[in-house]
């Protein structure tokens, strides 16, 4: 699948050059995905529309990106599996049992990595 046409939903994303979602958001941009950066509170991010909640996108979400702890992943279980992304990538710190147990349930593809360093080395 070419870039152009992966969907990438960015869960946690951030306005702030120095957070991870944020330079996610611009190397997924740049590298030509199509990038839909979810977030309660924020309209905007580098020049994209944010969604507030997962629940909101109405197109399929290839690749769903997580950069929420798992505190605050819990109450988004139930609108995360429904997503029913493709797959879902757990970022450093992000990680949650329950969550990947979900998943697996729901026929779900998970794995654990930095989705920088998967678009720098080409793994993405």
């Amino acid at each position: 699948m070419k870039p152009s046409e992966h969907h990438v939903a960015v869960l946690g994303a951030s306005a702030k050059p120095h957070r991870y979602a944020n330079q996610a958001i611009i190397l997924l941009n740049e590298l030509g995905y199509e990038v839909t950066p979810v977030h309660p509170k924020l309209e905007s991010v580098e020049g994209l529309q944010v969604f507030p909640s997962l629940g909101k996108i109405s197109k399929t979400i290839d690749t769903l990106t997580l950069y929420v702890g798992p505190q605050r992943l819990a109450p988004m279980f139930d609108e995360i599996v429904n997503a029913a992304p493709g797959r879902v990538i757990f970022n450093p710190g992000t990680e949650s049992q329950d969550l990947m147990s979900r998943l697996d349930k729901a026929g779900i593809e998970w794995l654990k990595g930095c989705t920088l360093v998967m678009l720098k080395t080409g793994s993405f």
